[in-house]
């Protein structure tokens, strides 16, 4: 009988290097590491459709504990209008940034929350991007950012995240939006509680390993309510 599929003995080849996006792909460190999830019932859920002019005006002005707060956004608005908002709220004692792309323009306004203290601790997390395209922007946060012992961390990430702890509230913003003003519509939620927190900065961000090329005298933060007297 004729073979209709030729010869059915594969003939040897030379695999060819991965590659994504026509780069080649960098192992990532955190690859074997398990999934880990935290299980949260909200008290309430605020819901909000805006633009960057209202956002601050929608937006209560004090974040109640329990609450979480889900806002929808068409364009103009990121990561850092979130973040002015609750330091109008509060100073924090420490912050975690998690970001695929980080414009240039705000990194002075970053400074200027750690120059005047209403931030006092910040690790900021960017995709590996940064590795090869966008070296001077990780080198101008990391000069700001590890004066006050925190790191710039460059990892195979995608992820949006913001994680702080103040005096009257702790908080989780998880969503599409980065540091970097996009005119697509981008989504936001504002979680208000210790426990979620905690287990962003404890079981991911203190244990997160980084494809730095540079290394870090970094120890993960402390917070002062953990202190032993």
């Amino acid at each position: 009988m004729r073979n209709l599929f030729g010869n059915t003995t594969p003939e040897p080849t030379t695999a060819a290097p991965q590659n994504e996006g026509g780069r080649e792909i960098i192992d990532d460190p955190n690859k074997d590491e398990p999934t880990k999830a935290h299980t949260l019932r909200p008290k309430q859920i605020k819901r909000r459709a805006v633009a960057e002019i209202e956002l601050e005006n929608l937006l209560p002005w004090h974040f109640n504990r329990g609450d979480a707060y889900h806002v929808f956004s068409y364009g103009k608005i990121d990561s850092i209008a979130y973040l002015r908002a609750i330091l109008k709220q509060q100073p924090l004692e420490y912050l975690a940034c998690q970001t695929f792309y980080l414009s240039t323009s705000h990194i002075e306004q970053i400074q200027k929350w750690l120059t005047s203290g209403l931030i006092k601790r910040l690790d900021f997390y960017v995709g590996e991007v940064f590795k090869y395209k966008y070296i001077d922007i990780y080198l101008a946060l990391k000069n700001i950012i590890t004066p006050s012992g925190g790191r710039v961390g460059i990892l195979r990430n995608h992820a949006k995240i913001m994680v702080g702890f103040g005096e009257r509230f702790d908080f989780v913003a998880e969503g599409s939006a980065n540091f970097n003003v996009n005119p697509r519509s981008e989504q936001m939620c504002i979680t208000i509680d210790e426990g979620l927190a905690r287990f962003y900065k404890e079981d991911i961000f203190d244990n997160m390993k980084l494809l730095n090329i540079d290394e870090y005298n970094w120890q993960p933060y402390k917070l002062k309510r953990d202190e032993i007297i």
